[in-house]
């Protein structure tokens, strides 16, 4: 992943006293640069899909892709930058600086606020989530499981390392926002029950529930919840996937951001189906060549998810599809895999099927049928702006 293992501690030092007090950040923030050079640490035969190229043509009847653009030559100062960065030991923690970061947009988009930290150019660092055992790491252990598998390598982040840091445990992950430039990006939650079987099994009914479903929907308690003022975890947490789109449709929009607005990470509400396909129209502006680009590749990981092994012992629940384009490029990606867990042996799941308790069907490519479908649909109405109020 560095050259770092070429080079001794004399050259190292001697580069980055190079660059001066805080050259090692200001590197990092200006890696783009040559960001052709870094793109290849994780492009390789095999994964050709990762990015779909295309340059934007002033009509939709222009069908061939051009060539990608070829970066300008790189200046010394910035071969020098990518050096020092590359020469870094990759086990050594990043700098505070960096840990401290919070500006991709990513982070905010992602849904998981502190819990990820660029680590340098090209990778983010996620922290383990809060009561995993070290022993026990859902997330690490799917990812290296899906890093290793032919069908699903191309479809994740590229997984590097587990670590630790300041007494946390983290994992080196791809950004997968390094490279593009001003880009679209759309976070979608996938399944149809996006919490644990292992979380709704006390049958206990709670106050504290019952009150937070109230204020969310006065209406929504039965009568002999209202008099009891309390119901279970799971009458709550299946009446959080009714409130979106998931329990319906499967998946349901976190957030979206496009160039020159502000996110909008409030989107979790929006489940009827053509304000569904507004949002999803909003987002691709009704560039053709986009809308095709991503269907494609949603399709590419439909059928590698369906001949995965892997996926066909575990039930994938909370993971995201993660969508960006830009210009010049377009890509998809599955994240998330911290409430990833195999199922017992004796259990087949088609991640299609309704979920009962003990099933482990979770909705998976039941959402992802519908998304792919919802998109092949999403176009905005001409000289107007989509209805996405709630």
């Amino acid at each position: 992943m560095t050259v770092s293992s070429k080079m001794n501690s004399v050259s190292r030092q001697s580069v980055l006293s190079r660059l001066g007090p805080g050259g090692l950040f200001y590197a990092a923030n200006k890696i783009l640069a040559v960001v052709g050079k870094d793109e290849e640490r994780w492009r390789s035969k095999n994964e050709g899909a990762l990015f779909k190229r295309w340059k934007r043509a002033t009509s939709v009847e222009a069908k061939a892709p051009a060539a990608a653009p070829t970066p300008a030559p790189a200046q010394p100062s910035d071969l020098l930058k990518f050096l020092a960065i590359n020469a870094l030991e990759l086990s050594a923690p990043a700098s505070d600086a960096l840990l401290k970061s919070r500006s991709s947009e990513w982070f905010q988009l992602s849904g998981h606020p502190g819990s990820l930290a660029p680590a340098g150019p090209g990778t983010v660092w996620k922290r383990r989530a809060a009561g995993d055992h070290p022993a026990h790491n859902p997330e690490r252990d799917a990812y290296e499981a899906l890093a290793a598998c032919p069908h699903m390598r191309s479809a994740i982040p590229r997984y590097y390392r587990e670590l630790e840091y300041g007494g946390e445990n983290f994992i080196e992950l791809q950004d997968l926002l390094h490279g593009f430039r001003d880009p679209y990006v759309m976070d979608v939650k996938m399944g149809t029950r996006t919490f644990l079987e292992e979380e709704v099994s006390n049958a206990r009914a709670r106050h504290d529930l019952y009150e937070k479903m109230v204020r969310l929907d006065p209406n929504a308690p039965t009568e002999a919840e209202h008099a009891a003022r309390a119901v279970t975890k799971l009458r709550y947490m299946q009446f959080r996937e009714h409130c979106s789109s998931s329990a319906e449709q499967g998946f349901r929009i976190e957030a979206v951001k496009v160039p020159g607005q502000p996110p909008l990470t409030d989107l979790q509400k929006v489940r009827e189906p053509e304000k569904l396909t507004a949002t999803i129209a909003h987002f691709l502006g009704n560039d053709e060549r986009v809308r095709l680009a991503i269907t494609t590749r949603l399709r590419e990981i439909r059928s590698m998810f369906e001949k995965s092994e892997f996926f066909r012992q575990h039930e994938i629940v909370g993971s995201s599809i993660f969508i960006i384009y830009d210009n010049e490029r377009v890509g998809a990606w599955l994240i998330d895999f911290g409430k990833t867990r195999r199922v017992p042996d004796d259990i087949k799941i088609t991640h299609r099927e309704p979920w009962q308790q003990g099933n482990h069907e979770e909705g998976f490519l039941y959402g992802l049928d519908r998304l792919i479908n919802t998109i092949e649909k999403a176009k905005l109405p001409e000289a107007a702006e989509p209805d996405v109020s709630r």
